[in-house]
């Protein structure tokens, strides 16, 4: 089970950015944009940024050599980390993002794929393999360091773009104060979810009765399906 879920979601992954990728540049482009400032644009959100992140991690696990390839996205830290992050990709969307616009063809597509089926997809593959018990409560404040520069290169970035990537960003439309409220918040969900993903790191690992297994162990022993 665990395979195919990184299957699907390499798969999945991929897909949702290729065509999100060929769609928005166009679009960004007919809007007045340059081709680099296009794809500048398309980077700048944390949907996009965190699904190529969840698809590193796919693809370091499922190379013959495990670890030897791309070795900083097939650890423990960082698949748990990722795992966090995408959730919340999940969650503001769905709360939040998906009440502010009304995408159709395409785009829908890409935003059913990359805020909804990929999350979920990493998140079941993680509690179901990539959980191993080896994350310590440190590893929040590295996973506290994604978010957190990417608000500082968001609001950086939109004086000069005259752009936000999300709506509760922008400070010039709903001011600083509202913006630092938004941002807190979102940090908060964020470090409830890496609270969580520890504990159910422990959890899993103990349900497994082998917390400590190293997972290219797993990757190339035949058994594992």
């Amino acid at each position: 089970m665990g395979r195919f879920l990184q299957f699907a979601g390499l798969v999945i992954g991929l897909a949702g950015l290729v065509l999100q990728a060929c769609i928005t540049i166009p679009a960004s482009m007919e809007a007045g944009r340059s081709f680099l400032g296009s794809i500048v644009f398309l980077f700048s959100f944390f949907t996009i940024l965190t699904n190529i992140g969840a698809v590193l991690v796919h693809v370091s696990l499922l190379s013959p050599s495990g670890y030897a390839w791309l070795p900083a996205f097939a650890g423990p830290r960082m698949r748990a980390g990722v795992a966090v992050s995408i959730a919340l990709v999940f969650i503001v969307y769905a709360t939040v993002l998906a009440q502010l616009w009304q995408p159709q063809g395409l785009f829908l597509l890409c935003d059913v794929l990359l805020h909804y089926v990929t999350p979920v997809l990493f998140v079941l593959w993680w509690l179901i393999a990539g959980a191993d018990g080896r994350t310590r409560w440190s590893d929040i404040s590295w996973w506290m360091a994604y978010p957190i520069a990417y608000l500082a290169y968001a609001l950086a970035r939109a004086p000069i773009a005259g752009e936000v990537p999300y709506p509760f960003l922008d400070v010039a439309k709903n001011g600083a104060a509202n913006v630092a409220l938004a941002a807190l918040a979102v940090t908060g969900v964020f470090l409830v979810l890496c609270i969580l993903a520890v504990l159910a790191d422990k959890g899993v690992s103990r349900l497994k009765g082998s917390g400590h297994t190293p997972l290219t162990r797993l990757q190339v022993s035949p058994r594992i399906a």
